[in-house]
């Protein structure tokens, strides 16, 4: 029988100080509050998400895979804002206590994350309570003063682009949850592994940071769906926006499904779970930013242009038409 961790303190000091050793005002997580100085010239950026079982992952998902979104799904609110992740606090909610198996498979997820990410645990709280398991990070930032991005200051006339694809984490979490209309989706057992993965380990584009800074107007993640997070952007700006859906960046196997399944390409458009970055520039900055991202490798794709006039539009071969903003909403 798998054996269960018997106190708090037991939790703490097995599994979680360990994560927190790299920073000193952690106190090895002895204490009740942390310590964190920020670098001259730079100023702090804040943000908190949580995640819950039966709702963001699976209860069954792998501890692996279920520490490394909690902490990437914080990560790449840091990453919109061009950031530099530094520490986190974690608050870990169980409705059973833990066992000793799960919680090394979910620390050594969260090693390897905050490794990737170049982040520590700083503090946090465990507790147990009905319900289900619950992870809420606060995670926090630098950058140097005055150069932080919002999502208001976005241009009629300004470019749109989103880094990386789209559509292969909504597809990955259909083929996750065996959804009926997968069965007839020809893919080949990894490009259905490969999509679940885009689904289970999101990865925050932390290397767009320098062109944002240089040449972005205001930036988001995407973490409800293109459309839903373009109008919520558009809206910040008081602007429209067009989005020309020939450029929407796929991966090969989600363009191939799209083609023969007209409903993917909406999983594209609103599915959700993506972690790009949308961001917007002056048009001039297009050939800088294409430069930019191929010296480090990130894909970075221009799909549309802000528009003073309110509301979203969708360029196809057959014209514009409006698009809706459809995405998730926890409420």
């Amino acid at each position: 029988m798998p054996r269960t961790i018997a106190s708090e303190e037991d939790l703490i000091r097995t599994y979680l100080a360990p994560l927190a050793r790299a920073h000193a005002g952690a106190s090895d997580l002895a204490d009740d509050c942390a310590i964190f100085t920020p670098a001259p010239g730079t100023e702090l950026i804040v943000t908190t998400d949580a995640v819950a079982a039966g709702v963001h992952f699976f209860p069954d998902d792998a501890p692996e895979d279920i520490a490394w979104k909690a902490l990437a799904v914080n990560v790449s609110d840091l990453a919109a804002k061009a950031a530099v992740p530094r520490v986190y606090q974690m608050a870990l909610s169980f409705p059973d206590a833990p066992t000793h198996e799960f919680m090394q498979r979910f620390t050594s997820g969260l090693a390897e994350a905050q490794s990737a990410f170049a982040i520590v645990l700083s503090g946090g709280d465990t507790d147990r309570r009905p319900g289900p398991m619950t992870i809420t990070i606060t995670a926090i930032g630098e950058i140097p003063t005055g150069l932080h991005l919002t999502r208001d200051r976005a241009r009629p006339g300004d470019a749109i682009f989103v880094t990386g694809i789209l559509g292969d984490a909504a597809c990955g979490l259909k083929l996750r949850r065996e959804d009926a209309d997968v069965r007839d989706w020809r893919l080949s057992a990894s490009e259905r592994s490969g999509l679940v993965a885009r689904y289970l380990r999101p990865e925050p584009r932390l290397a767009a940071a320098g062109i944002l800074r240089q040449h972005a107007t205001a930036a988001m993640d995407l973490s409800d769906g293109l459309a839903k997070d373009i109008g919520r952007l558009a809206a910040a700006a008081r602007a429209g926006a067009v989005v020309d859906a020939a450029r929407i960046p796929l991966s090969p196997a989600v363009a191939r499904l799209a083609a023969s399944h007209p409903d993917v390409m909406d999983l594209a458009l609103s599915g959700g779970d993506d972690y790009e970055l949308l961001f917007t520039a002056p048009t001039i900055a297009e050939t800088a930013i294409a430069e930019a991202a191929s010296s480090i490798g990130l894909k970075v794709t221009r799909i549309g242009t802000m528009s003073d006039q309110r509301g979203l539009r969708l360029s196809t071969p057959d014209g514009e038409r409006p698009m809706q903003p459809k995405g998730w909403d926890h409420f």
